[in-house]
């Protein structure tokens, strides 16, 4: 029986959390990528597992891993974008906030070089036209044994084989805000900036997990937002989050309000339309006044 997208990006999230999990602890060799980032024995076995398996169930699709790069011929307009470990200064630092994550982007302009030249006056975003979208992606914690997943239209979690929706909600009041660079918005906008914001701290309370995990708690009701700054099209960090934010009803925009990846970049996603407003005039603030400090 041939397995289906979606199961597919489950099983290559759950082979890779298997290999996170088993290197959780040790003292393992570290791969400088410059500017303070490492790569670990265990993101690059990790990404070698999933790759591999997602080139023998699917051999003529691309495969985009954050360690080993772009692999296949691209005929297919598939592309599959691997996370290996997303978070892995926390995991070098013993610490369990990690994901594995995994998605499928399917379209005709499926890849950066189709959509060369489009967005904003910058160039640094792909527009709206560039229309292959994530049509099944899976996120794995590999320390509480979930994973998260959809098929495009389905948000769901599965623990101990067994599935459950994903019901976004702002009951918590807890925001994630993403300070990790890159910052291409600075000096206008700067998510630091938000955590000074009386306005954030009335309504909100902040977390900074500094792992994509973050958003798909988001979807799951377990954080009642996420903002972060940056060009995420093409980051392998951020697709699985975002189908899986898109497919569970939450609401999401860039972080002036427009339809993702068409121009400014950045993420504001909530559960809900009131939480979205919120955040998204507290972001506006600093990019009419440079601080968002009222």
């Amino acid at each position: 029986m041939t397995i289906t997208d979606h199961e597919l990006a489950v099983a290559a999230a759950q082979a890779g959390a298997e290999v996170v999990r088993a290197g959780y602890g040790s003292a393992l060799a570290r791969f400088d990528k410059g500017s303070g980032d490492f790569a670990t024995a265990a993101d690059v076995e990790a990404e070698r597992v999933i790759v591999e398996l997602l080139r023998a169930a699917r051999p003529d699709d691309t495969v985009v891993g954050e360690e080993s790069g772009r692999t296949g011929s691209g005929g297919s307009g598939r592309e599959w974008l691997v996370d290996p470990l997303c978070g892995t200064l926390n995991f070098a630092a013993r610490s369990m906030l990690v994901a594995v994550n995994v998605a499928l982007r399917s379209g005709p302009e499926s890849g950066p070089e189709s959509c060369s030249g489009s967005g904003s006056a910058s160039g640094a975003e792909s527009g709206p036209e560039c229309r292959s979208e994530v049509v099944a992606a899976a996120t794995a914690d590999p320390f509480s044994g979930e994973v998260f997943w959809t098929d495009g239209t389905r948000a769901r979690v599965r623990h101990d084989g067994v599935d459950a929706d994903l019901r976004p909600s702002a009951e918590s009041h807890l925001v994630d805000v993403n300070l990790d660079p890159p910052f291409p918005n600075d000096p206008a906008f700067r998510a630091v900036r938000l955590l000074a914001n009386r306005h954030f701290a009335e309504r909100f309370r902040p977390r900074v997990l500094s792992t994509t995990l973050a958003v798909a708690w988001v979807a799951a009701g377990r954080r009642a937002g996420y903002v972060t700054d940056g060009h995420l099209r093409d980051s392998v960090h951020f697709a699985s989050g975002i189908a899986l934010c898109r497919a569970a009803g939450c609401v999401l925009t860039d972080l002036r309000g427009n339809p993702l990846h068409s121009g400014t970049g950045g993420l504001v996603v909530a559960a809900d339309e009131p939480t979205h407003a919120a955040l998204l005039g507290m972001v506006d603030e600093q990019f009419r006044t440079g601080t968002g400090t009222p």
